[in-house]
């Protein structure tokens, strides 16, 4: 059973092969993102558990948008769902009653994809993705054991229908002819309306487990999806960015690790109904700010 508790113990766990930062020693609690506005001139927003909680906007995620935009804030959102394309992304956001453009979402996708090379990929996505945007040969990857050591390699964009005997099928493939596996999302978990879902980040760290060389992994709190980012500011000081996130592991190491300010948001994603303040004692990680809900 999937718990805060341990999938923080399994964040920990894994922290080695994440970016290597140093953050505050404390933070400030406040009350709204309007208490900071004067600080940043960009707003990022992770989308789980800080705008939405599976297919339900969090009540005033499009209002507090709005109102920084009308304050002069950039307005980004940085998610780490890589089972739709980049269109997909924006109507979804859409959907939910976000009004966003293309150019405010950037997604571990976008990062995934333009990290591939030529040759014939082995595509893990869902059922119902179409896979239009995929810019190399590729497979989809079912259970077709011939498929898995046919491929020059894998990308694993979305865990809905992966199964335990697929995972162990990409594995002894791997073992046997060692090749590139691209993880378009770098998440262990999601928060959902019914509690956490395994996310591609849970498949892939398995892998390395199991001695898996090549593993790559895209999104937070990993440096191109930043990268990504950044170039969609023009001239803005990192330091002026502020990101807001539920999790310490991907949300704040990943933004710390570039010099961007924090916010941990605590009400409805990672760490709902739990005292922040002991992870952060634990794993020695604090945002600049901490409030429920943006």
């Amino acid at each position: 059973m999937l718990t805060t508790q341990s999938i923080f113990d399994r964040y920990e766990e894994i922290r080695p092969r994440m970016p290597k930062v140093t953050t505050p020693k404390e933070y400030q609690d406040i009350d709204s993102l309007l208490d900071i506005a004067e600080k940043g001139t960009t707003f990022v927003f992770d989308a789980f558990g800080v705008l939405n909680v599976g297919e339900t906007l969090i009540a005033g995620a499009d209002k507090r948008l709005a109102q920084l935009r009308v304050l002069g804030c950039n307005i980004r959102i940085l998610t780490n769902a890589a089972s739709y394309d980049h269109n997909g992304a924006v109507n979804k956001f859409n959907r939910l009653g976000l009004s966003v453009s293309g150019d405010e979402i950037i997604t571990s996708r976008d990062a995934t994809l333009l990290g591939l090379k030529s040759g014939l990929w082995g595509i893990i996505a869902a059922d119902e993705d179409e896979l239009n945007d995929i810019p190399q040969d590729f497979l989809r990857i079912l259970d077709n054991p011939n498929e898995y050591d046919h491929v020059d390699g894998f990308v694993f964009l979305s865990s809905s229908s992966w199964t335990n005997v697929r995972q162990n099928l990409l594995i002894k493939s791997l073992l046997k002819h060692q090749r590139p596996v691209l993880i378009g999302n770098a998440d262990l978990v999601a928060p959902r309306d019914y509690g956490f879902s395994l996310e591609p980040g849970h498949f892939g760290h398995l892998l390395v487990d199991n001695g898996v060389e090549n593993v790559q992994f895209f999104g937070k709190p990993f440096p191109k999806v930043y990268e990504i980012l950044e170039k969609t500011l023009a001239k803005v000081d990192s330091r002026k960015i502020i990101m807001c996130g539920d999790s310490l592991h991907t949300d704040i190491i990943g933004a710390a690790s570039r010099g961007w300010q924090t916010v941990l948001v605590t009400r409805d994603g990672l760490f709902s109904g739990f005292e922040t303040l002991d992870f952060c004692k634990k794993s020695n990680l604090y945002p600049d700010w901490r409030l429920p809900a943006i």
